[in-house]
């Protein structure tokens, strides 16, 4: 059994095939197609977040909204670049968008992506400290917001407030209780992906790591896995990690299906992240159901993870990710035991 949930990237362009001309045409499509993936039976919800693009950013307004508008399905991030984030607003804005849908927050956090603009953490404020990296930065940053999330008073209330304070130190409002537990570190590196494990955090996995074997991508990404999973052991935490990956999954089963995707040939590819680092990045899978369901059982990584993301085409509008949704559920999902 695993979770499935969706990811978009929500993008949008005033190009005449895309569904998503405006910035509010992504927002607003985003809210519904999670309320009809709800009832599909899709398990999780989940956005990317980059800033200086015609993508989303801003995740909690739309968390929130989604959480009012749907009762089951997990609601998160992948990821939030933590170099841009104020980490004690960003306790008060995520407490907030998880009480809002009852405890259903799953919010994944990260260093970061490669970015649209250069060092674009300077123009929200942000630099590291002296001799830190800004990779080091997003960390430290992370620690900050994990342990405000804790609900433990730190700050010194005033003698003279405005309103009357509780006795002791005072914590960030609101709290949400268990929130902590609900955190997910993006790790593109084995060694992040221990780091999130000895920090008591869930592991989100991309379409893409840092190579470190040359191994085809599955098998890197199932090492990384298992190296997760070891750490959380041995770091001796009293809850059960989780473990998602991210995959572009397309069952072919109409001929709109086949002329979206049906000519789309994909392997593993390495190239460059970042000046000096190569990344791998996994393949995508496009096939009649049958086939799909063999290609995937090939899979190693998803072998080891109890939860998919399925990329979807935000652009195609919510009709089209609706019916893509459901294919991999009726055609797909069944036979690799996913359902």
């Amino acid at each position: 059994m695993k979770k499935i949930g969706f990811l978009s990237f929500g993008h949008w362009s005033d190009h005449p095939a895309y569904k998503t001309r405006t910035a509010a045409d992504t927002l607003l499509q985003s809210i519904d197609l999670s309320v009809a993936a709800e009832e599909l039976g899709i398990d999780g919800a989940y956005f990317r977040v980059h800033h200086f693009a015609a993508q989303l950013a801003s995740p909690f307004p739309l968390l929130s909204a989604i959480g009012a508008k749907t009762s089951k399905i997990e609601i998160g991030t992948g990821v939030i670049d933590m170099r841009y984030e104020n980490p004690l607003y960003m306790v008060e804005d995520a407490g907030a968008a998880d009480l809002i849908s009852g405890g259903r927050l799953q919010l994944g956090i990260s260093r970061g992506s490669p970015e649209q603009v250069i060092d674009g953490w300077r123009y929200f404020g942000y630099e590291p400290a002296s001799g830190e990296t800004d990779a080091e930065m997003g960390r430290r940053k992370a620690l900050e917001f994990l342990r405000r999330l804790d609900g433990e008073g730190f700050a010194e209330p005033n003698p003279y407030p405005m309103f009357p304070n509780p006795p002791g130190l005072l914590r960030l409002e609101p709290h949400s209780e268990g929130l902590r537990e609900r955190i997910w570190w993006g790790a593109a590196s084995n060694a992040t992906a221990v780091w999130a494990a000895e920090n008591a955090m869930h592991l989100q996995s991309s379409t893409l790591k840092f190579d470190e074997s040359g191994k085809p991508f599955h098998i890197q990404q199932a090492e990384q896995i298992r190296l997760y999973k070891e750490a959380w052991k041995q770091a001796g935490h009293q809850r059960e990690p989780r473990v998602s990956v991210s995959r572009s999954i397309f069952a072919l089963v109409n001929d709109q299906d086949r002329a979206y995707f049906g000519q789309s040939k994909s392997s593993d590819s390495f190239g460059y992240i970042e000046a000096d680092k190569v990344a791998v990045f996994g393949r995508s899978y496009a096939a009649e159901p049958d086939q799909l369901i063999k290609q995937l059982a090939e899979d190693e990584a998803l072998q080891e993870a109890d939860t998919v993301l399925l990329t979807i085409p935000n652009t195609l509008g919510v009709d089209y990710n609706v019916h893509a949704l459901s294919a991999i559920l009726e055609h797909v999902a069944p036979g690799l035991g996913w359902r």
